[in-house]
This record gives C-alpha cells, structure tokens and sequence, in this order.
C-alpha cells in the first residue's frame, strides 16, 4: 500500500499486513499510521494484498468520479475513517480505473461499500449514506 504522509505529502510503501502496526514516514519520521482517511487502490494486487493480509476489517467504498452519489459519500467515509481509525481500514475503488475487481465482485450499482473480514465478504451496502448509517449498517 502507498500512504502519503498527512504531514509532509510524501508517499510511503506500507505492507497492508502492517496498516495495523506503528510506522513512520520516511522522509520527515511524522506517523503514518493508524490511517485516519480512505486509501485509494490503485491494481488489483494492492486490492487482493490489502483484502486477504490486513489485520484489522477493510471497508471497501466501490466509487467513480462521474457518479454524484459517490461523491456526496465521500466524506462521510472519511469521517468513518477518522472515527474508526486503527479498527477498520477505508479503501477506495475507483470502477472505471479497476473495472476487473468490480466485476469480481458483481457491483452493478454505485456507491457499493463491501466491508471484508478476514479476507471474506461479511456485508454490503448500496447508495449514499450518512457515517453514521454506514457504521451502524456495518456494525462497526
């Protein structure tokens, strides 16, 4: 997983098996973690590699920037993110730029948010919602 730093910008490469742990950014030592926003995916491997290794549940928001939905729940993942941080992980899919990993899983509409467990799928929401809709629907 690459982590900018929420101090210097600077991109950081962090194993998703440690986004649970403490690290430090490389270049101005501030800490990276817990990750307190949504972490944009960027393949299909970082997607498998953060699904199946991550320690803590990651709650996956399925999302394109032309869908006016996806863009009215971005900030309410955000504050899920910073509510949550260091308990659940809050990553992005951008569908039009992985449309492979959407199709995996069978998104038709969006937003989509999948929250896996354990590298399993545990449960589904569809359309935009308040973080506290989100948290209570996820059981988070």
């Amino acid at each position: 997983m690459i982590l900018p730093c929420p101090s210097c910008a600077q991109s950081n490469r962090v194993p998703a098996a440690r986004l649970g742990d403490k690290a430090k950014c490389a270049a101005c030592k501030a800490p990276l973690l817990p990750v307190a926003h949504p972490v944009a995916i960027g393949s299909a491997e970082e997607f498998d590699e953060l699904v199946r290794n991550a320690k803590a549940p990651v709650l996956v928001d399925f999302w394109a920037a032309w869908c006016g939905p996806c863009r009215a729940v971005a900030p309410e993942l955000a504050k899920v993110a910073g509510q949550r941080a260091g308990s659940v992980i809050v990553a992005k899919v951008d569908t039009e730029a992985l449309p492979a990993v959407a199709s995996r899983f069978g998104i038709k509409s969006i937003p989509t948010m999948i929250l896996f467990r354990g590298g399993e799928e545990a449960r589904r929401l569809t359309g935009a919602m308040p973080a506290q809709a989100i948290l209570s629907e996820l059981s988070l």
